[in-house]
């Protein structure tokens, strides 16, 4: 093994204990894109943190994309796409409530999440191939978290930290693409009632299926086809926002109807407990 593959290996693996360490205990860490150089090794290490996942048994059941809003590439300085494996353990019923800590540092954004029923394993897909390849859509509710201190992020540390997947929300009334304009559907994201983002599908890369066929298209190469029953989260219709313990946050997609979800208090004695 050369020099240089020992110190990419190195700057990779020691990233990817960083995430892995804030992970499991909860507490946030410093920027990793001083240990890695570029987009490859950004997602060698979310690589590294999939497999760890893996074998720790955790359920893949499809992926997010990130970063296609223009507005929220404004929030965090980026310009560019991103995207990051789901697990099951990362959903939450409509309606449920999130624990407290579950996420850390957590932000929300409202989104159209696709569910396929056939592979996309083509090279380069159509508009045609992801119509044929789509069972439905649904709206989301997508729970981002960083495990990156004060969310300190660029783009390598958002891809190298599983593109700050936190817990997502699905809407449980399934709409076949034909009948419902992604392009054009208009989102409100509120708080208990409060309107705190809005957006259209056009904010998702011109249309959320373009963003799906980006991911599509780019799964293949990196020899990870999208496959039938994935989840696709597809990206943000407006700007995230911060929550907060006891939020209640509630979003309606026109043509896809709402989702909701809840963000449980602290514990009181947790919280004495850390501060004693």
């Amino acid at each position: 093994m050369s020099t240089v593959t020992t110190a990419l290996d190195i700057g990779v693996g020691a990233a990817a204990r960083l995430l892995l360490d804030a992970h499991a205990t909860g507490t946030p860490c410093s920027p990793v894109r001083e240990l890695i150089d570029g987009l490859d090794e950004a997602y060698a290490v979310q690589e590294c943190l999939t497999r760890s996942w893996l074998a720790a048994g955790r359920r893949p059941v499809g992926r997010k994309i990130g970063l296609t809003s223009q507005s929220v590439q404004r929030q965090l300085g980026v310009d560019s796409p991103d995207f990051g494996m789901l697990f099951a353990d990362m959903a939450v019923p409509d309606g449920a409530e999130i624990p407290a800590g579950a996420v850390l540092q957590p932000r929300a954004e409202a989104e159209v999440a696709l569910v396929l029923e056939r592979d996309l394993t083509h090279e380069r897909h159509t508009i045609a191939d992801l119509l044929r390849a789509t069972a439905f859509a649904l709206p989301a509710i997508e729970v981002v978290g960083s495990r990156i201190r004060d969310w300190d992020i660029l783009l390598t540390d958002t891809i190298a930290d599983n593109a700050s997947c936190g817990m997502y929300v699905l809407g449980n009334r399934p709409v076949q693409l034909a009948d419902v304009d992604l392009r054009l559907c208009g989102m409100v994201l509120e708080r208990r009632g409060q309107q705190v983002s809005t957006g259209t599908g056009a904010a998702c890369l011109g249309h959320p299926l373009n963003a799906a066929l980006w991911l599509a298209d780019t799964l293949v190469r990196c020899g990870h086809p999208l496959r039938a029953g994935d989840t696709v989260l597809t990206g943000a219709l407006g700007p995230m926002v911060p929550t907060a313990p006891g939020d209640v946050l509630e979003a309606r997609i026109e043509g896809l109807g709402d989702v909701r979800v809840a963000f449980a208090q602290e514990d009181a004695t947790r919280e004495e407990g850390r501060t004693a």
